[in-house]
């Protein structure tokens, strides 16, 4: 029988030693969805006993293009932990990742807990914040290939991720240009509605997800709703900036 402790060493010590290692499913560990979760969550606790703290969960594979990107037809989630924020307008440094990608999304700031099956009425009265952001993922397998329960296991390729400005979330964000660029040239358009046909979905679903694993989403913590196009590799010196219709921008630095 697999020992998933080992697995979840394995893994953290991929992300945080910045290693590359095999996909799991090709090394005779193949784990069902419901081990990949559990694979995560002792993989984070490792974190959690380092020091560091949960602030929040982000969602994977919520439109379409990071989907088809991917080869895969499911949404995941994963824990962010407050290590992994970086500044607006800070800088990350490359050494530190495996092959960091970036996306544009929208974050969710929460002012009370939700928990479960919520209705889209139910998720927006816990929201006291929205902004743009971007989301670094970091897949540490290699050559970025995995199936659902590798990437699970991986915390979903969580990685760091940066958010702009927090406005209130009186403005209709369905269908908000979002416009991705790299050193002033963009390299993803998109929008808002490209998240499941409207952001709000990605929170209710969190809701329902992190429910069915046992917990639920606190206030204070952030949401990140899922990449709104799909990822663009990043690579030293590059200055990657995102343009939300009526939300603002968000920017950082590669070093």
């Amino acid at each position: 029988m697999m020992n998933l402790s080992e697995i979840a060493e394995f893994v953290d010590d991929a992300s945080r030693y910045a290693n590359a290692i095999p996909q799991l499913s090709e090394t005779g560990k193949d784990l069902t969805l419901e081990q990949a979760y559990e694979v995560q969550r002792l993989s984070v606790q490792r974190r959690y006993d380092r020091g560091q703290h949960q602030v929040g969960v982000k969602m994977g594979f919520t439109s379409r293009a990071k989907m088809i990107q991917m080869g895969l037809d499911e949404m995941i989630w994963g824990r962010l932990t407050d290590t992994m924020l970086v500044e607006d307008g800070g800088e990350i440094d490359l050494s530190d990742f495996v092959h960091p990608r970036v996306e544009p999304e929208i974050a969710f700031l929460l002012n009370k807990p939700l928990e479960g099956l919520v209705s889209p009425a139910q998720a927006m009265l816990a929201v006291e914040a929205i902004a743009p952001a971007l989301e670094i993922i970091d897949s540490r397998y290699e050559n970025f290939k995995f199936n659902l329960p590798d990437v699970v296991a991986d915390n979903t390729s969580t990685s760091a991720y940066v958010v702009g400005p927090w406005v209130k979330p009186d403005i209709d964000f369905t269908n908000l240009g979002m416009v991705m660029s790299f050193d002033g040239r963009p390299v993803q358009i998109g929008s808002s509605a490209a998240i499941l046909g409207h952001p709000l979905r990605a929170l209710v679903a969190a809701a329902k997800l992190v429910g069915e694993d046992g917990g639920r989403l606190e206030a204070g913590w952030t949401v990140m709703a899922g990449g709104a196009t799909a990822a663009e590799a990043l690579t030293s010196g590059v200055h990657v900036r995102l343009e939300a219709q009526n939300m603002g921008s968000v920017n950082f630095s590669v070093k």
